[in-house]
């Protein structure tokens, strides 16, 4: 006979072991939902003022429009009925679970090295959200760039399937940096410059870029003379990565969403791992652009306008001599996002103001306002003009034109 006392413990055993399991399984929801802020997936999956991760988000590329996916567990809009191989091959392969191929507008060349385990935790945190019953809205792409077999071609020029693979010669934090930057993180995606063809060479990866989508720079992670963050210390990366500020810079704009929506939630192990890398692939110094591309005598007359626009609507956050105030009001003088090639950023932050994210590190940023309304084309490529090439700056004088195609620009 089996007594009371071993049904008890029988019993008692029995819930411990549904405890555990019940634990473990929170433990991989939880992990997966820092790996999906750590991939950015609510920038892309949530449509603004729509339910998280239901889709429908549009994303304007030079080649029409593409309407993100829902990836909530409804089992008829979204990806209720996949299974845990499936969420893998998508993400590994860039490939439906029928076989369907994905644009490359998900960023599957990244996603591709993201481990099996990761890409598990991630799928059992998808499925513990809410369900959204919204269907997926076709996309509105020109012809020929609508016939997905295209995408065939696209994928034997520019993508490398396979796993992240540590560097043996590195550290264990450089290669975990490594995975982050490369992999979930993506940053590649904005980071490297595109072709006529929607794609990156190898060689190019991290190399910078305009965003078509949004008229912004995305500026090289490599080159010290652009975002290159060689002569950084691991602190100013970790607190730019963060908070959105630092002693050295602010981020504003695309980035800005990215450190508010992803960034931010990353533990300190893993923000430091992430600064290793990026400070690792950082070039040596660039040599200093070309001068000034406008007349001289047009030029000179434009940067002294630009002197007087700057003083009477700039100094008194950024300095007489543009040393600013960190990291808060950020320096002008020696500042790498403003001597670049393009001048996209500048302009449209004199256009258009902007503030850093909101963080737990900055809850309260300061901002920029946008002086569209007061300035003209002509005074704002002045006072562009004059803070690149002032104070030792060696960017080069734009022109009224450049200033007056980017008030159109939209404002995200």
């Amino acid at each position: 006979m089996v007594s009371k006392l071993s049904i008890t413990l029988l019993a008692v055993a029995a819930l411990t072991t549904t405890a555990r399991a019940q634990d473990k399984t929170s433990d991989v929801i939880a992990r997966g939902e820092y790996l999906a802020r750590a991939g950015d997936c609510t920038a892309c999956h949530t449509a603004p003022e729509g339910r998280l991760f239901a889709g429908g988000r549009a994303m304007p590329t030079p080649f029409g429009t593409i309407y993100t996916s829902n990836i909530t567990p409804d089992p008829e809009a979204g990806i209720g009925k996949w299974t845990a191989d499936d969420f893998y091959r998508t993400m590994h392969s860039g490939r439906f679970p029928d076989g369907g191929l994905i644009y490359p507008a998900m960023p599957f060349a990244s996603y591709t090295k993201v481990t099996r385990a990761d890409s598990d935790a991630i799928f059992a945190y998808l499925r513990s959200i809410a369900p959204v019953n919204q269907k997926n809205k076709p996309h509105e792409l020109r012809f020929p760039y609508d016939n997905r077999q295209l995408i065939l071609g696209w994928r034997t020029l520019f993508f490398s399937e396979g796993e992240f693979k540590p560097d043996p010669s590195k550290s264990a934090e450089w290669n975990r940096g490594a995975y982050l930057v490369e992999g979930l993180g993506h940053c590649g995606m904005c980071h490297s410059p595109i072709n006529a063809l929607g794609g990156t060479s190898q060689s190019d990866a991290f190399k910078g870029g305009l965003i078509p989508m949004q008229n912004w720079y995305a500026p090289s992670l490599t080159s010290n003379r652009e975002a290159g963050l060689g002569d950084w210390s691991i602190k100013d990366i970790t607190d730019l990565l963060q908070t959105g500020v630092s002693a050295r810079g602010v981020v504003y704009g695309p980035m800005a969403e990215v450190v508010h929506n992803s960034l931010q939630y990353l533990n300190d192990a893993d923000t430091k791992a992430m600064a290793v890398y990026l400070k690792g692939i950082a070039e040596g110094s660039s040599p200093p652009p070309a001068s000034t591309v406008l007349p001289n005598t047009e030029s000179s007359l434009l940067i002294s306008l630009g002197k007087t626009v700057y003083d009477k609507n700039c100094a008194s956050c950024h300095g007489t001599q543009g040393e600013g105030r960190p990291p808060h009001w950020p320096p002008l003088a020696n500042n790498q996002s403003i001597e670049m090639q393009s001048a996209v950023n500048p302009i449209r932050m004199v256009l258009n103001g902007g503030y850093p994210p909101g963080t737990e590190g900055n809850p309260m940023p300061y901002g920029m306002p946008p002086f569209a309304g007061l300035l003209s084309d002509n005074e704002v490529a002045a006072v562009v003009s004059y803070i690149r090439t002032a104070w030792g700056n060696r960017g080069s004088p734009v022109s009224a034109r450049e200033a007056n195609e980017l008030r159109s620009a939209p404002l995200n």
